[in-house]
Order: C-alpha cells, then structure tokens, then sequence
C-alpha cells in the first residue's frame, strides 16, 4: 500500500508550479459523493489573493466537469505520479458523461473528508470557490490567443482558497 497522505501547508510545497500543472497535469474535481467528475487539466496557476493561499483553475463551458464545479462550493486539484499518465490521459480524452472514469481508471475517490479527491494522488489542494469570471475574448492583448479557441468556447476562470494541501 502506498504511504498516507498527510496534511501540510500550501508553503510547504517545494515543486515548481510550471511543472507541477503544465507538464504533469493535474485532475480537477467537483460534485458530491452522489454524483461528481474528474477531468485532466494543465492550464491554472497558484497564488496570493485577497490575502489568501489560491489557485486559478480554468474549465472549458463544454466540459462535464464545468457542470460539477457550477453547482458546489468546493473542487480538488490532484497530482499524481508518473505511473497514473495512462489515468489522467484517459480523464482529459474521455468524458463523463460517457465514460465512468472511476471504474475505467482503477482510481479510488475519498468522500466524506471535504471536496472529493483520489486516494492516489501525490499531492492534492482542496479549494473553495471565492469567485469567477468568464474569458473576454475583446480582453485578449495578444490575437495569438484566440487560436486557442476555435469554437469559441472560451474558459471560465475560477479563483479557490486553498483550504487544505495533502501530501505523501
């Protein structure tokens, strides 16, 4: 059995944050015991505001999981060891709505110990929703951007207070 996950504080963390989201990915989750989704992320970031620890998630309208995170509080950031890419390739190529992701990844979920998050997980950042905001495409400085969005299904960011970090 792999070593328990402990709680730690946000500082406490040593990984750069450049490749702890955008190289190694991360799984964004959201719902209840009831009824949740994972999806893979490697866009977002970490921070302080509002004189608190943060992070800055983005999700797709088009994505599942922006149903989830609409409708809680409360998400989780999870990452993972190498050996888990072929579970978070398959989060971030199939959807929930078609594919349980549980069952299709071997992946345990924790409920009942705040946001939901995945035994798993090497690291994990419960987060409560502080606020949001849609993507202005006219807010946009540099045009490039825009080849990011070919449907013009722009991103909803949403800033969440760290609320707990685990860590082996």
């Amino acid at each position: 059995m792999t070593k328990m996950l402990k709680e730690i504080k946000p500082e406490e963390v040593k990984e750069n944050p450049f490749t702890l989201i955008g190289k190694d990915g991360m799984l964004v989750t959201a719902g209840d015991p009831a009824s949740f989704n994972t999806m893979t992320a490697s866009w977002g970031g970490f921070g302080v505001l509002w004189a608190k620890n943060v992070c800055f998630s983005v999700i797709r309208p088009v994505r599942y999981t922006y149903t989830f995170i609409e409708r809680v509080d409360a998400y989780t950031l999870c990452f993972f060891e190498d050996r888990y890419k072929d579970a978070l390739t398959l989060c971030g190529t199939k959807s929930g709505r078609d594919t349980d992701k549980v069952a299709a990844t071997g992946l345990t979920p924790v409920l009942g110990d705040g946001p939901i998050y995945f035994e798993e997980a090497r690291l994990v950042f419960q987060c409560k929703k502080l606020y949001f905001q849609d993507l202005i495409p006219a807010n946009f400085k540099e045009s490039a951007i825009d080849a990011f969005y070919p449907q013009k299904d722009y991103h909803r960011l949403y800033v969440g207070e760290i609320t707990r970090c685990l860590a082996r």
